[in-house]
């Protein structure tokens, strides 16, 4: 892939004044709790001081954002905001007249702008499930429809449609869809390229997840927001919005099903959560983001890891430490050779270069991400192997190597190995936190997804590009 423009200035940790040590210490214990981190990238003082990529994953891909994404649109409609175009106290149903429900319940009127942004509609719970059964066409009426068992402003629930809404508002007074929106006013000033979308049905991009993005560009952006929405010489975005939504606006409560996590517990902005020590960024499986104003301070993690790791902890345990303390420049070196050779571990066993199999998948296994009775053959080749699943899948696996092939348009990147009479690969959707571990032991194969992608299991769906599904993100 072609190398992306350098969007944030090179240092070294000791130059900054932070400790190499301390990062090398946060990688020790993301080590020890087998903690699957695709990226990292360590920003102090506007320097890029610490950055590394856990191969396959590499700079210049993008990755699935998940709901980092939200805090992109909350910055679009400050910026529509600031154009004259919207305001805080703007009603869902004035904006968005053809979306209103029959039989919608009177708070449905009331909504605001600033009850979607701080998602306080009064749901009492993430409606985007209910939303699309009762409306499987239009996600507006359906968020509308849903029972309001709270009254506006007065709680915080954490609520996907909140943001979908939003997307359509802006993209209603602008004229413009939100990911030509951010291009023109933000990714373009900024120098960030290649932003990938995915997108509902109708094809229009979720706005609550689905923005893929480089390490990079999203330390940039929140590396923008520290600046209070200065870039260079250029205010791209107006400095009390900024102040505004990384404010907070409302208490919250523990999310449903999410291990207690303090930091989650501080507050919301628009679209961002505060935190012990700052705001942050929070999308599904370790999208994550931390900005600590009083360190000029961003912290950005890619990951494919569960809701129960508290991410933001780990970095307040190991780096915060170390601000102030330098160390060498011996430190340094050390540092950034390890960052240099991180690497997934890939399947153990041997080449085998000789043997191939057929088989057929059974789907019975949780998590499966083809169908049931899918034909599965394992032919070798140079050094590797070509994998055929089904009639429209054909992905190449390296032994020696990661071997990337794009069967439907999104790439994929393999590795296997012979364990015995058994072949495994894994299949890294390399855009997404997301593989597959491909397993034929005889005439049977399962493909299982390590993580779920919350759109869904198909493996398939998620190989196309863009990827267009119902908005069903549990």
């Amino acid at each position: 892939m072609p190398s992306q423009p350098a969007l944030l200035p090179r240092s070294t940790p000791a130059a900054s004044g932070i400790s190499s040590r301390a990062i090398a210490a946060l990688l020790d214990e993301l080590d020890a709790q087998s903690i699957e981190c695709h990226s990292i990238m360590v920003v102090h003082r506007g320097h890029l001081v610490a950055e590394g990529w856990w191969a396959p994953y590499s700079a210049e891909r993008p990755h699935l954002l998940y709901s980092l994404t939200k805090s992109f649109t909350s910055i679009a409609v400050g910026l529509a905001i600031a154009d004259g175009l919207l305001s805080l106290d703007d009603k869902v149903v004035d904006v968005l007249p053809d979306h209103i429900p029959d039989g919608m319940p009177e708070q449905g009127r009331r909504l605001t702008v600033h009850h979607l942004l701080s998602m306080t509609a009064g749901h009492g719970k993430d409606s985007l499930e209910e939303a699309w059964q009762l409306e499987p066409d239009d996600l507006v009426k359906g968020f509308l429809r849903v029972p309001f068992p709270a009254v506006e402003g007065t709680q915080h629930d954490y609520d996907n449609s909140t943001t979908f809404v939003l997307a359509r508002m802006l993209e209603r007074v602008t004229g413009r869809g939100l990911p030509e929106f951010l291009d023109e006013r933000l990714f373009g000033p900024m120098g960030i390229e290649g932003a990938e979308w995915d997108r509902v049905a109708s094809g229009a991009a979720f706005g609550f997840h689905g923005l893929h993005l480089t390490t990079e560009a999203v330390a940039a952006f929140w590396e923008l927001l520290l600046r209070r929405g200065r870039w260079g010489d250029q205010q791209l975005v107006p400095r009390d919005w900024v102040e505004l939504a990384t404010s907070k606006q409302v208490d919250t409560r523990p999310l449903p099903d999410w291990t207690r996590n303090p930091d989650f517990l501080c507050g919301y902005g628009y679209q961002i959560w505060m935190s012990r020590h700052g705001y942050h960024g929070n999308g599904a499986y370790g999208q994550h983001c931390v900005v600590v104003p009083s360190h000029d301070l961003v912290v950005v993690v890619t990951a494919a890891i569960d809701e129960g790791t508290a991410l933001p902890g780990l970095l307040w345990d190991y780096l915060l430490p170390g601000i102030d303390d330098p160390g060498t420049t011996r430190d340094d070196e050390l540092l950034a050779d390890r960052l240099r050779q991180l690497s997934i571990a890939p399947v153990p066993g041997s080449a085998a270069p000789d043997r191939s199999a057929k088989a057929t998948l059974d789907a019975s296994v949780e998590g499966s991400a083809l169908p049931d009775g899918t034909s599965v053959t394992v032919d070798p080749v140079d050094g590797g192997w070509l994998l055929q699943l089904g009639s429209s899948l054909t992905i190449e696996a390296g032994h020696d190597d990661w071997r990337e092939s794009s069967p439907l348009g999104r790439p994929v990147v393999a590795r296997g190995a012979w364990q015995a009479d058994k072949f495994v690969a894994d299949l890294y959707v390399i855009t997404t936190p997301h593989r597959v571990r491909l397993e034929v032991d005889g005439d049977t194969a399962t493909a299982v997804w390590s993580t779920v992608p919350l759109t869904g299991p198909n493996l398939i769906l998620h190989l196309q590009t863009p990827l267009m599904t119902r908005p069903d993100v549990a």
